[in-house]
């Protein structure tokens, strides 16, 4: 396996990683803290908080 190859794969498995634990902390935050009244435009829905977890966590581990 040469290093282009290697490094490939290791930056598509820290991204995957990131979107996994993105998306699971996204849910964690929504079903613990989350917003009873319906008022808060990101953390009243559980699609869109996980969807921006993902989106954080991608961001975070890409690199």
């Amino acid at each position: 396996m040469n290093i282009k190859t290697r490094i490939k794969k290791i930056f598509t498995l820290r991204l995957f990683a990131g979107i996994l634990i993105g998306g699971l902390l996204g849910f964690a935050y929504y079903y613990f803290i989350g917003c009873n009244s319906g008022g808060c435009a990101i953390t009243s829905n559980p699609y869109r908080i996980t969807a921006y977890g993902m989106l954080f966590g991608a961001l975070l581990l890409s690199k």
